[in-house]
């Protein structure tokens, strides 16, 4: 039996029917001018669309950029009086912020003509940290901005907002999240492969007075680089799986973690529902022909449960977990969200921490949610490598959903930056289309690539914020 397909799935199918059903369409006009106007026009007009479908409609954007985002924040969230004039952002007389506090504003965002060719984007200047958050093109409905380190500005009277590609319309409403204590506390980050830890808290880790990485597993799927070496499928899926074990372990020595609080799991890629389903039954690797973990833990400092058969199972992963969160007794815990991160492993993961945790004599005081993926628009966060995070679209907020951002300074982002390029999965070069993809891009819609490196991942993670969510 088929298992059912996720949302995301679900949403790529359709997006993929729509487009052979428009690619048909475009067929049938193009032969018919071909017949009745001239035979070279087709091949003229078939050049020219599928630049502009590069250039300004290749966006995996699964909903519309007129719907509004539907959070819904916790009950007795501060809700600071803010009002938007001329530009300016200005508090009520007498409202005071606190300090290191998540601010949240939400307000409508709609797009200019030229918004509809080029990323709408709100510029926040007037105090220290001047920022750009990105929205879609087309942009028009409600819209939620981080203004998480423009406090002081915005207290002082001094923040300015303005719309590049877009208007902002309406009264804004603020609200403002109390964070948690995260920076003298024992952090453990749940990664369900190598890379996840980096991308999604790198600079939470490296901030913590103890910080511990999980590794779930290996990552040994989608070998085909390696491949090109003349190695063959099982070859190279050991390979690739050997190499990001292996980076799991050293690249968080990078940021200070010992490399006896990295643990790699050794479980395989997008076997973890398949163990979910059957706690008690091995799943093996699909492409690398293993069935024993115990090869990829070669490196770890300590003795797990799983260590005494090397089954790939999901009884196994909870006793691994449960023994880690003993050993390490953290008090703040960050792993996939629930809902907003659709990757089937990040799902699994969320979902054996909090099985592992079930009646264990220690819980955590905080638990964070993070996305490294999202279900509906693969681009986001939008906009430019070192810009701030705007919250990401939401439209079956299924709780209230508590945002935690913790600033980046460049120095930080610098080092984040350097992380991911030690990673292994990120050092190959694109596809030639998607490389094509992002040079029309460039020169037509005028998007930038990240100084740091080619793969879309230095873009999307490497900003001035880390974006959390409190579970």
């Amino acid at each position: 039996m088929n298992p059912p397909m996720s949302r995301k799935q679900q949403l790529l199918k359709r997006h993929r029917r729509n487009k052979r059903v428009g690619l048909l369409l475009a067929l049938m006009v193009l032969v018919l001018l071909g017949v009745l106007v001239a035979w070279w026009l087709p091949l003229v007009l078939a050049v020219l669309g599928w630049v502009a479908h590069e250039a300004w409609f290749a966006d995996h954007l699964f909903y519309s950029p007129k719907d509004d985002y539907q959070y819904n924040f916790p009950p007795f969230t501060q809700q600071p009086k803010v009002h938007l004039n001329a530009g300016r952002l200005r508090l009520d007389d007498g409202v005071i912020l606190d300090d290191g506090a998540t601010l949240v504003l939400g307000l409508q965002v709609k797009s200019a003509w030229l918004g509809r060719f080029f990323d709408p984007v709100v510029e926040l200047s007037g105090g220290d940290c001047p920022d750009r958050q990105t929205f879609e093109r087309g942009v028009n409905g409600l819209r939620y901005l981080n203004l998480s380190e423009q406090g002081p500005a915005l207290s002082r009277g001094e923040l300015r907002l303005r719309g590049r590609f877009c208007r902002l319309l309406g009264e804004p409403t603020l609200w403002s999240f109390t964070p948690p204590e995260l920076k003298h506390r024992r952090v453990m980050v749940i990664a369900p492969h190598a890379d996840d830890a980096e991308l999604a808290a790198y600079g939470l880790y490296s901030r913590a007075d103890e910080a511990w990485i999980v590794t779930l597993t290996a990552g040994e799927i989608e070998a085909e680089h390696y491949q090109q070496m003349g190695l063959d499928r099982v070859e190279a899926a050991r390979l690739k799986g050997r190499l990001r074990a292996w980076d799991s372990i050293a690249v968080p020595r990078w940021a200070g973690v010992p490399q006896e609080h990295c643990v790699q799991l050794g479980y395989f890629c997008l076997q973890l529902a398949a163990m979910q389903a059957a706690p008690s039954q091995p799943q093996g690797s699909r492409e690398a022909d293993l069935s024993d973990t115990r090869p990829l833990r070669q490196l770890n400092p300590v003795v797990l449960p799983g260590d005494t058969d090397g089954a790939p199972t999901w009884n196994n992963l909870l006793a691994d977990l449960r023994a880690l969160l003993l050993m390490a007794r953290p008090e703040v815990i960050v792993l996939p969200h629930p809902t907003l991160d659709p990757h089937p492993d990040h799902l699994c993961a969320h979902h054996a921490v909090r099985q592992a945790l079930e009646g264990l004599e220690w819980q955590p005081g905080t638990v964070l949610g993070y996305a490294n993926h999202l279900h509906d628009n693969d681009r986001w966060p939008m906009g430019d490598a070192g810009s701030g995070i705007a919250l990401p679209p939401c439209f079956e907020s299924a709780g209230p959903m508590e945002p935690v951002s913790l600033p980046l300074a460049l120095a930080d982002q610098r080092d984040k930056a350097m992380a991911l390029g030690m990673m292994h999965d990120l050092q190959p070069r694109a596809p030639f289309k998607r490389r094509l993809r992002r040079g029309i891009q460039r020169l037509l819609a005028g998007r930038k690539g990240s100084v740091y490196g080619e793969n879309e991942f230095f873009r999307k993670a490497v900003r001035r914020h880390e974006l959390f969510w409190r579970l």
